[in-house]
């Protein structure tokens, strides 16, 4: 019984967040309530408030989920990438990002939208942004490639330009055809973080 209990509580859990995300991306962070995240639920106030201590926590277990979704896939992971500087590698892993942003928008433009009033969901969409250009960093520090004193602003970089063209292709899509986007993009990525402009098959 105590077994069906916790599966009833993970249930509820999981619901609570998929239509709180229902919520956010079709009224938007700031305008949903947390009655209104319980009630598509089917279930009550204080039922929410049993899983999750405010809104903006359930916005942080939000980017927690989308965050599996981003890295789980990832082989080689982002730092191996760097490390190996191979433009074919840079390529494809850019190119598994792009497939994963229609998935992704809603929670990305809900976590973007809590930001300016909710400091907890600010501080993890940095967190998100640190780790993963810290992720990227690992790979330079590991092949020794850079001067270190540049590798961080490096990093910095290239992920700022997948972060920003992301955010512009949920607000209006592909604005130049996605290939030149792709191309254009590891050819920075590659000047960024490779010293050998990360040629075909090219490996350090």
């Amino acid at each position: 019984m105590a077994n069906l209990r916790e599966v009833q509580k993970q249930l509820t859990r999981q619901l609570l967040l998929d239509k709180g995300l229902e919520l956010f991306e079709s009224k938007g962070y700031v305008s949903t309530t947390i009655d209104e995240i319980a009630a598509a639920a089917g279930t009550t106030r204080t039922t929410f408030y049993l899983h999750f201590p405010s809104k903006a926590r359930l916005m942080g277990d939000l980017i927690t989920e989308v965050d599996g979704i981003l890295t789980g896939p990832d082989e080689p992971p982002l730092s191996t990438v760097v490390e190996l500087g191979q433009r074919d590698l840079v390529r494809a892993w850019l190119d598994k990002k792009f497939d994963q942003w229609e998935v992704i928008r809603p929670y990305v433009q809900a976590a973007h939208q809590a930001a300016p009033t909710e400091p907890e969901v600010a501080q993890r969409i940095e967190s998100w942004f640190d780790d993963t250009s810290g992720a990227m960093r690992a790979g330079l520090d590991r092949v020794g490639r850079f001067d270190p004193e540049t590798r961080g602003i490096r990093c910095v970089l290239a992920f700022g330009q997948l972060e920003y063209l992301s955010l512009r292709w949920f607000r209006t899509g592909w604005l130049v055809d996605r290939g030149v986007a792709l191309e254009t993009l590891t050819d920075s990525w590659c000047h960024l973080l490779t010293d050998e402009q990360c040629a075909p098959g090219a490996s350090v």
